[in-house]
């Protein structure tokens, strides 16, 4: 799990349908998700999830069924071919 207040600093979180939202129902789904907790937060991401669905069907668009994943854990690591050079570890001298 994450914590309230890393959700709400990051500009690049995984909104379930961001792309058919406008930055105005960003700041407000943003802002909702700041102030709720537990059982209240996991229903409104429910009917958000399924807000986010009839809107896509109604503007003939597909997204995936479920939710992206939540959290840490996104983007972290090495990478493609990151290997394990780093800066200046050449051998030759």
């Amino acid at each position: 799990m994450f914590s309230v207040s890393s959700y709400a600093d990051n500009d690049k979180e995984m909104v379930y349908g961001r792309e058919l939202m406008t930055q105005e129902e960003l700041q407000e789904h943003r802002q909702k998700m700041r102030n709720l907790q537990g059982e209240e937060r996991e229903q409104y991401r429910e009917e958000h999830h399924e807000r986010m669905q009839e809107r896509a069907r109604e503007q003939g668009k597909s997204i995936p069924d479920e939710p992206g994943a939540r959290g840490p854990g996104m983007g972290q690591g090495q990478g493609m071919g990151q290997g394990r050079g780093g800066m200046g570890g050449g051998r030759g001298r």
